[in-house]
């Protein structure tokens, strides 16, 4: 007889081998569901539309050669490609471009959703194909029905929408354009709030605080030009005394970035590096190139290896990467002229000061009307999964959408050089006819997209810098802060033409560079405006590395890319040893320690280094105990203000020098006493997050969080399984190797055109977006160690042949 224990045991076994079976039923269709929406490698498909047969082979990475006898036949196959591995990353694209994200997530992606819609880019990007040439209407569309036609194909949808409980929508025309104000989003100042950050400072600390703590040129900025800026004096006591202030009222305390740090800290700064040499320093003649975009990273990675050929009319031969939604190579070389890109960081925006009817402040001021006019509600209607939709209302004027309030009650309009659909267009998809470094830098100064450095070398051994995007030509102010346009002494004349667009072609050192920094001065500088540049130290350490090559071949331009010495920091070790006195080490047990391991400098930002992180989180501390109280009322009437955009390195070094009492918090007697405070801080930071300091190494801090978009939302397995590994990576901001958790180099190509086979390319993710494929995570180990990959596709192990 059965005991009443065991027939509960009994059926207890029974529902746990049921919901097994469930479990594992429900995992057995989801594999067959994503099997089946692999891609096709091999055999012959059938594409409508096509003139000929296309041969599309992949390597051992997945990367794609494209062969066919026309570009629009290429163009139409990589649309197929694209959809095949990345659709669910292309949809994204165009989602977070358009304001859309919330129809496919729900309210979690509303906020989202609400600040992109204000600028209506979904219509936008319609009035911008409206405006195409036929050439490049006709490579759209032919790209449109490639990607539909690969969606089409795959015998089941993209796995994404199976978890989402979606249907993918077909691809339009406009959704490329989408994908380029996806990037615009991604690269600039899409509400002014650099530019508000600024005038903020200036309304409580004067031009001289402007001047002091944001400057926009320096002693040595790595600039091309060679173009230098002399540093402001100090503010004086009349602007600004902490000490004339009650104690209680500055508050210099700040979280803790030190020991557990945000996805995205604050030290980071989103950039790129490019750089070149002339052919007259290179091994074969030709001119090197070498570019490692720094975004986001994620899985899939943003970018897509291919090489493309046709023969018609002329025989073509281009590789490097696409962006899954563009038909073209975006980075890369066409055997004549190679070419990469940086963020430019210029200024392609401005806030302008509506001058606005004291009584109906509805009401406002243009440029050659004598009666004021209203201001315009303009309606968006954002669709939100499961939930009702939302209705936007955005206060828009005659220069832009209303996005903030000044000072002094008017209200701020960012007009942004993204809103005009004259600012985008396809003329980059001319470059591959370019033939030398001449004919790209004209393609470049008439080219529609967001404003970025160009660094362009030829067969011939040119090498040239300019920007490529629009830039507006403002007359009357610098657009560093806002002002007044309504009586049309201040304002844009359009954009800026070809010929005015800044420049240098065959340097006389015959090496160019670019780490965001400011590269130029002058009427140049004057030209793009000041977007917020990166700081110079990286872009000074590739200078500094670059000068001496000669006879360079690819490798010592990578060498250069996985450069991790810690030249920034140095100064900073050295500071914090000359704080942590004999005295002061024997007034605190902790100190010894500290001190201990802060003389083993190992000089880079290793993944092993624990002296690395402590002097980093030493200058961290002392910056915001330094800044916190200065820039108080800055933050009182600004929530979203932040001084790390400005260039405060210098301004730092200059108060911990000079020693000016009126600009120090006045809790600590001297500024030796707050360099001992923020010591002491990094240790008690440790300490609260349970880590000993001898264990704080680099690598614990920046461990790569290199994620699908599903990552964080599903079972920790999955999530796994989804995501690329947890890897201890080196690199930090201010040194040519830039790396943080969830940003770094996408990917990193040097190449000499006319020599590919000899360049290098390798990326953070694999070719496909599809987890069960071989090529998910194919070339990412090699990235994470800095292996050097072939930048042509290696022998095909598998073909695809699609027929007309």
């Amino acid at each position: 007889m059965i005991s009443p224990a065991g027939k509960r045991f009994r059926l207890l076994a029974s529902v746990v081998s049921i919901l097994l079976l469930v479990a594992l039923a429900a995992g057995g269709w989801f594999y067959w569901a994503m099997r089946g929406s692999l891609p096709q490698l091999d055999g012959s498909l059938a594409l409508a539309g096509l003139s000929a047969k296309v041969t599309i082979t992949r390597d051992h990475l997945g990367v794609p050669t494209v062969s066919a006898g026309s570009r629009l036949d290429v163009v139409r196959a990589l649309g197929f490609l694209h959809a095949q591995d990345r659709f669910f990353q292309m949809d994204l694209l165009r989602r977070r471009g358009a304001g859309e994200l919330a129809a496919l997530f729900g309210k979690a992606a509303l906020s989202l959703d609400q600040r992109t819609r204000m600028h209506g880019f979904r219509s936008l990007a319609q009035k911008v194909v409206a405006r195409m040439t036929p050439a490049e209407r006709t490579l759209l569309d032919d790209y449109t029905a490639g990607v539909n036609a690969g969606l089409t194909a795959l015998p089941k949808k993209p796995f994404e929408y199976f978890v989402l409980r979606a249907d993918p929508l077909p691809w339009k025309p406009e959704d490329s354009i989408l994908v380029i104000y996806a990037m615009t989003l991604d690269l600039q100042d899409s509400t002014g709030s650099y530019e508000l950050t600024l005038a903020t400072l200036r309304d409580h600390l004067g031009f001289a605080g402007v001047s002091f703590f944001a400057p926009l040129s320096l002693p040595d900025d790595g600039a091309l030009d060679g173009s230098s800026g002399t540093p402001a004096a100090i503010p004086s006591e009349k602007i600004l005394n902490l000490r004339a202030r009650p104690l209680a009222t500055v508050d210099s305390d700040s979280r803790s970035i030190s020991a557990k740090g945000d996805a995205r800290d604050p030290e980071v700064f989103p950039g790129s590096n490019s750089f070149a040499l002339s052919g007259a320093h290179t091994a074969t003649g030709a001119g090197l190139l070498a570019n490692d975009p720094h975004l986001d990273l994620g899985v899939p990675n943003i970018w897509y290896r291919a090489s493309l050929e046709w023969t018609t009319p002329s025989a073509l031969r281009m590789t490097g990467v696409t962006l899954p939604g563009l038909p073209t190579v975006v980075i890369g070389s066409n055997g004549h002229i190679a070419w990469g890109l940086t963020d430019a960081y210029a200024d392609t925006g401005d806030l302008v000061a509506v001058e606005v009817n004291q009584v109906d402040r509805s009401l406002y001021r243009i440029p050659g009307n004598e009666a004021l006019i209203p201001i315009e509600k303009r309606r968006e209607v954002i669709e939100v999964k499961g939930s009702p939709a939302v209705t936007l209302e955005i206060p828009w004027t005659y220069w832009g959408p209303v996005v903030a309030t000044g000072s002094d009650g008017r209200p701020l309009v960012y007009h942004w050089l993204a809103h005009e659909a004259a600012a985008t267009d396809f003329s980059f998809m001319e470059l591959p006819q370019a033939q030398n470094v001449a004919e790209a830098v004209a393609v470049a100064h008439r080219a529609g997209m967001p404003a970025n450095n160009f660094l362009v070398t030829d067969t011939t051994g040119q090498v040239a810098w300019t920007i490529i995007g629009r830039l507006p030509k403002r007359v009357g102010f610098d657009g560093r802060l806002p002002t007044s346009w309504s009586y049309g002494d201040r304002r844009w004349d359009g954009m800026l033409p070809p010929d005015e667009v800044p420049s240098i072609v065959a340097p006389e050192s015959g090496r160019l560079w670019t780490a965001n920094n400011r590269v130029v001065g002058g009427a140049a500088l004057a030209a793009m405006g000041d977007g917020g540049f990166a700081s110079a130290p990286r872009a000074i350490q590739i200078r500094d590395r670059l000068l001496p090559l000669e006879k360079a071949v690819p490798r010592d331009l990578q060498a250069i890319q996985l450069d991790d010495r810690a030249l920034f920091l140095a100064p900073w070790q050295q500071r914090l040893l000359a704080v942590l006195t004999p005295e002061a080490v024997a007034a605190k047990k902790s100190r010894a320690e500290f001190r201990r391991l802060v003389e083993k400098w190992e000089g880079r930002a290793g993944p092993e280094s624990v002296s690395y992180r402590l002097v980093r989180a030493f200058r961290t501390r002392t910056a915001e105990l330094a800044f916190t109280p200065i820039f108080a009322s800055c933050a009182e009437a600004m929530p979203d203000f932040d001084w790390h955009k400005f260039h405060y390195e210098a301004p730092l070094q200059t108060l911990l020098r000079e020693k000016p009492l009126h600009l120090l918090d006045p809790k600590y007697a001297s500024w030796d006493d707050l360099q001992l405070a923020a010591a002491d801080a990094v240790i008690a930071d440790f300490d609260r997050e349970n880590i000993p300091l001898d264990r704080a190494t680099w690598g614990r801090h920046n461990t790569a969080k290199i994620y699908h978009p599903f990552g964080r939302l599903l079972p920790g397995w999955i999530a796994g399984w989804l995501n690329m590994p947890s890897d201890q990576l080196p690199g930090d901001t201010d040194m040519p190797r830039v790396q943080a958790p969830t940003f770094g180099a996408s990917m990193r190509m040097v190449v000499s055109p006319g020599h590919e086979e000899e360049g290098l390319l390798h990326m953070s993710g694999g070719q496909s977006g599809h987890p069960l494929s071989p090529f998910y995570r194919a070339g990412h180990e090699a990235w994470v160690k800095g292996e050097p990959l072939p930048f042509l596709p290696g022998p095909p192990e598998h073909t695809l042949v699609l027929t007309p």
